[in-house]
């Protein structure tokens, strides 16, 4: 981000590029596996990345609406994550990164989204 309106939320976006980028293994293997979950994926790690950078120049309730969706897009990435793994199509260690990475943006966005 160009304009962050506090260093929590760049670093809310850092966090949420660095989420798409640990991704990318997980799509990889997914993509044979299962299409659908990938798309889904994808469409809700957008989203967090998105909905921070959009929020990013939002002010009030706004903003803050903004930050909702970007934690609950959030909470949808690491469910899809818990059912791959939970469905045997990739194994814990490879989804742990993000998980973790996932749950560090779910905090930031929470605290931006309560603000």
């Amino acid at each position: 981000m160009t304009h962050p309106q506090s260093p929590v939320t760049f670093e809310a976006y850092d966090r949420s590029l660095q989420l798409l980028s640990c991704l990318v293994p997980v799509v990889a293997k997914l993509r044979t596996q299962d299409p659908d979950l990938v798309k889904q994926l994808r469409r809700a790690a957008l989203s967090v990345q998105l909905n921070i950078a959009e929020a990013n120049g939002r002010a009030g309730k706004d903003r803050r609406h903004l930050f909702r969706v970007a934690y609950a897009s959030a909470g949808e990435v690491a469910a899809a994550l818990d059912g791959a793994v939970a469905f045997a199509l990739v194994p814990r260690a490879l989804v742990a990164p993000a998980l973790e990475l996932v749950d560090r943006v779910r905090a930031m966005t929470y605290r931006l989204a309560t603000r």
